[in-house]
């Protein structure tokens, strides 16, 4: 069965899963967010078939998550970088984790987390919040549609 592009659903999350959706390309992007940037490091760490690997490195340049440059040591290899577009899955990526992290493990049994470089504490669960500052739960959201500029017209 091919997989249909959802390029020009009108969901944002149906939009995001046609770039990032699979777990390779999560994956990729976890690891380039550790510091990973050349292709056989990404082979190395992920023991992904290099056709695949490749594939997925060629749809996240072409979707402006990665970019290629010269390599950083100055040899003739290109490097995978993340654009501002693939820095900002961190959040996206840590809240996976933290789901991963309570649903997915027995007590005690993830020996790694996320900590604050800086002050060494372990992060705080990720929560979405109002403008004011409030945690938000399911419950306390809706969808909005933006007005078409056909109805905010006024009709004489």
């Amino acid at each position: 069965m091919k997989r249909r592009s959802l390029q020009g659903d009108n969901c944002p999350i149906a939009r995001s899963l046609d770039t990032i959706g699979d777990w390779w390309s999560l994956l990729i992007v976890r690891d380039a967010l550790r510091g990973r940037r050349r292709f056989g490091d990404f082979q190395k760490s992920l023991g992904l078939a290099k056709n695949i690997l490749a594939a997925r490195l060629r749809k996240l340049v072409a979707d402006g998550v990665m970019e290629l440059v010269p390599a950083s040591d100055g040899s003739a290899y290109q490097e995978y970088v993340l654009t501002e577009k693939g820095r900002d899955l961190f959040v996206i990526l840590a809240a996976l984790r933290q789901w991963g992290e309570r649903y997915l493990f027995a007590p005690g049994e993830c020996d790694n987390f996320l900590v604050d470089a800086e002050r060494g504490e372990k992060v705080a669960p990720l929560r979405i919040l109002s403008k004011d500052g409030r945690a938000l739960t399911p419950a306390d959201v809706t969808v909005a549609n933006r007005p078409s500029p056909s109805r905010t017209r006024r009709t004489r």
